[in-house]
């Protein structure tokens, strides 16, 4: 017979652990000896061992509780199904390892493959830097919060860069953005883009994520943030469109 202490250092719980276990009672709380010690055995440190993995897998203890007084049957089955559950965390945890293992390597979310020629293509193309880090970042976001959308979003995108006249615009747009606002270039850059949209689109037609979604306001909000002449192109092109 050993004690509490003794109990706990061996299957490596705390004492208060054990006590919490009697209080929620998941492990009989054994009579006090003649010296006044609560005295545990083998069934004991066996108990709370089991008491302690399914604890450990995240079984909540109404239902460790629960678990003392199922049949044999009931409770394989019940581990069963404990076990199935911390295999699906087990996976999610390792997707979130691996996320974490490519934050540390500097990159947001996995793209598709398609996504890196792509942005490869934009620097090759001319784009400054900072419109190809922006465009990254874009298709982060859009794929991580609009997966069954951003594919056919981001080929209609790369399609229109195929094009050459419609790839100045994106080039003209990009280089805008140290212009001065009032600058006349800004209007005549919004007519062309205007049309060309119209052109490629036709009225009422154009490409757009679920319209309760707030991601394309946030990414156009980020983008206008960082230039007076990108904020004011981007209001002229709405006003030209009736957005």
């Amino acid at each position: 017979m050993i004690t509490i202490g003794q109990l706990a250092r061996y299957v490596g719980v705390s004492i208060k652990t054990i006590r919490v276990y009697h209080d929620k009672g998941l492990l009989p709380e054994p009579d006090r000896d003649a010296s006044g010690y609560r005295r545990y055995g083998a069934d004991d440190a066996i108990a709370l061992i089991k008491i302690r993995t399914l604890a450990e897998a995240g079984v909540p203890l109404a239902r460790i509780r629960d678990l003392r007084s199922a049949t044999d049957e009931e409770y394989q089955q019940a581990l069963r199904e404990i076990d199935h559950d911390l295999t699906t965390r087990i996976r999610g945890l390792r997707a979130t390892q691996e996320r974490l293992r490519q934050l540390a390597a500097g990159h947001l979310a996995p793209l598709p493959t398609e996504v890196g020629p792509y942005l490869e293509d934009l620097a090759r193309w001319g784009f400054t830097p900072r419109w190809v880090d922006l465009q990254r970042d874009l298709w982060v976001l859009v794929f991580a919060t609009h997966p069954d959308r951003a594919t056919a979003l981001f080929r209609d995108q790369s399609g229109m860069l195929a094009d050459p006249a419609l790839r100045q615009l994106f080039l003209d747009y990009d280089h805008a953005h140290d212009l001065d606002a009032d600058d006349p270039r800004i209007g005549t850059l919004a007519r062309r883009i205007t049309e060309a949209t119209r052109q490629r689109y036709g009225a009422g037609e154009l490409p757009h994520l679920e319209a309760e979604s707030e991601i394309p306001a946030l990414i156009q909000g980020t983008v206008n943030a960082s230039s007076p002449a990108w904020r004011r192109l981007d209001a002229l092109i709405r006003a030209g469109l009736g957005a």
